[in-house]
């Protein structure tokens, strides 16, 4: 009989709406159908949806993950051969990037400023302090960059972490929202603008719809900021930024 489209998304971990959105494009459909005609997925397609979601993972946009896949002189052990070493290095970069930040974390905590080479070493290219002296710039003289400086102060290694967690969790599920084909102007798009919204409230200062656009603009007018969310998934700087505009039309 296969597994349903609920079984499969529990699974995985990803949602149902984009295993229809994977249908839908013809990136994974189910190889059969129950009497009533509901999607059933067979172990072929589980091992498909495993190779989207590694490549997935590895920052592949759909058309990409396809297009591998459906190479007809693809060899099944190559691809998780390919993977493996393109996951293992990954994990041994991300370790070395923990390890780095938790170091910088310390430092900072101490009042010890990080060395040109030590900010290099732990964050590449992404220059921190760029991103802290466009955002002074901007809104440098106003109580709610004092606040986000007092708030700072008084924050522990247990609560970057946390923002952290919290962060990473939300561009994941804002990544699953395009995926799934989502408008920037929907009601779901919406509700992840709005949490997007009150995370800055809540950990760094108060953000009114106003702030909030303005800041939106800017993940798309700023190259700096701009990257950070591409490197989460292309295009997720002017879908978010749609999306808080969006959000804040609607509130104001």
């Amino acid at each position: 009989m296969g597994y349903s489209v609920g079984q499969v998304a529990e699974f995985a971990g990803v949602t149902v709406r984009t295993l229809h959105h994977y249908d839908a494009i013809g990136l994974l459909s189910p190889g059969g159908r129950s009497a009533a005609g509901h999607r059933r997925y067979d172990d072929a397609d589980l091992d498909r949806l495993q190779q989207i979601l590694f490549y997935r993972e590895l920052g592949f946009p759909l058309d990409e993950v396809a297009a591998i896949l459906d190479d007809p002189d693809a060899d099944p052990v190559a691809h998780l051969r390919r993977q493996h070493e393109l996951l293992t290095g990954r994990i041994a970069r991300l370790t070395e990037m923990a390890e780095a930040v938790e170091h910088a974390m310390e430092a900072r905590r101490m009042g010890i400023n990080l060395t040109p080479e030590e900010k290099f070493e732990v964050f590449g290219d992404f220059d921190p302090d760029e991103h802290a002296q466009e955002a002074e710039r901007r809104w440098g003289g106003t109580d709610a960059w004092s606040r986000s400086q007092a708030r700072a102060a008084r924050r522990t290694k247990e609560d970057w972490l946390r923002i952290k967690e919290e962060s990473e969790d939300w561009n994941r599920r804002y990544a699953e929202l395009m995926d799934a084909g989502e408008p920037a102007d929907g009601e779901r798009a919406a509700a992840l603008a709005e949490e997007h919204r009150l995370h800055i409230c809540g950990w760094f200062y108060d953000c009114p719809y106003e702030m909030h656009a303005a800041l939106g603009d800017m993940y798309v007018a700023d190259p700096r900021f701009t990257a950070t969310y591409e490197a989460v998934r292309p295009g997720m700087a002017a879908h978010l930024r749609d999306a808080i505009t969006a959000n804040a039309l609607r509130r104001l």
